[in-house]
């Protein structure tokens, strides 16, 4: 490890507002016309030359698949995979050929999940782990590591659907629910990524749900976990692009629709009249979607009907092209993680420097 960086400054007399120059009320129309002219008609048109290759990259994907890759031999980690869509992700990993470490705090589907994974001719093993707590996830991963080797595969399904509204339950509940939906994501990824870049090679697969695109009441902490983890995903693999890894580690995130593994969904979704709109999955024909997307390279996973597939991708479409559009301009402006780390680390020592210059 390098040297702590404080990354939250203040000074002693406390917080700094930013100051901006004088602001003139008069209208200019000369200016605003040179802006509309010299800035915003330049970026319309690069974002309608993003916006038309998404288009049509999403309709041929949407209709006809890309070249899958192997991953066979390699080995994969599912948080969660003790049960339900954990388990039957877990198991067509083993399918492709995947090692599986299946992580869960219930150890007897945990050992159950490995002993079916076994029976496909690949190496599993369990491990019981609170995801939600960082040292945790620092222990699994060694622990893994010398049971199946360096993990190549991260899939982050572990999950609490909770029926909650946000003055529902006790704080201890919302707070558990935001930690192992969301912040463990965060803590897995930042455990296990440095390896994948490392060997330029790894997969990110995060479960949210098609409720990280409708905010649906009645579960607001679990709806704000999803959207969360949407946005999270998006901008990993945006980052990701920006540091060279394109091609090398691939985010993607899985949006089912609802999967018949949970009764107090399938009663939610009956009391609010979704029945009908929406056709129930079941976990393998959502794991079996999940990962032959994420090996032909797609960052977002749909698995609903055709329809809500296309209602999606659109939902998704203009801010997309916004973000591409944002990469481009600020190409070369904005610092890699590592040089942003050396540059925050010779501030510190030149700080450190100062402090000890003035206390001798």
């Amino acid at each position: 490890m390098g040297e702590e960086v404080a990354y939250f400054t203040n000074t002693e007399t406390g917080y700094v507002p930013a100051k901006l120059g004088q602001r003139s009320s008069q209208v200019k129309p000369l200016r605003i016309i040179q802006f509309v002219v010299q800035e915003v008609i330049p970026d319309v048109l690069k974002f309608i030359v993003c916006l038309i290759p998404l288009i049509v990259n999403g309709l041929i994907g949407l209709i006809l698949p890309f070249k899958k890759k192997s991953i066979v031999g390699q080995t994969a980690l599912v948080t969660g995979g003790g049960n339900g869509l954990g388990r039957a992700l877990c198991l067509r990993l083993a399918k492709e050929g995947c090692n599986v470490a299946v992580v869960d705090i219930d150890m007897v589907g945990a050992q159950r999940t490995v002993a079916d994974v076994r029976k496909l001719g690949v190496k599993s093993e369990a491990f019981l782990a609170d995801i939600a707590n960082y040292e945790e996830v620092e222990k699994l991963r060694l622990a893994v590591e010398a049971a199946l080797g360096p993990v190549d595969i991260l899939v982050n399904n572990a999950g609490l659907l909770a029926i909650l509204s946000i003055t529902e339950g006790k704080p201890s509940d919302l707070e558990r629910i935001l930690n192992v939906n969301l912040l463990s994501h965060f803590w897995t990824i930042r455990v296990f990524i440095e390896g994948m870049k490392q060997r330029r090679n790894g997969y990110i697969l995060g479960v949210s749900s098609i409720l990280g695109y409708i905010p649906l009441a009645r579960c607001i902490p679990y709806v704000a976990t999803k959207f969360g983890l949407r946005g999270m995903m998006q901008a990993l693999q945006t980052e990701l692009q920006i540091d060279g890894y394109d091609g090398d580690i691939q985010a993607t995130t899985l949006f089912p629709t609802f999967i018949a593994t949970r009764k107090e969904l399938m009663d939610l979704v009956s009391d609010v009249g979704l029945n009908d709109k929406f056709d129930f999955l079941t976990p393998e024909e959502v794991a079996k979607e999940a990962i032959d997307g994420m090996l032909r390279g797609k960052t977002t996973v749909f698995v609903a009907s055709f329809f809500v597939r296309i209602f999606m991708f659109l939902i998704d479409l203009l801010p997309t092209a916004f973000t591409i559009l944002v990469i481009k301009t600020a190409t070369g402006k904005l610092p890699s993680l590592a040089n942003r780390a050396k540059k925050d680390a010779q501030v510190q020592r030149e700080t450190n420097n100062y402090e000890t210059a003035i206390r001798t």
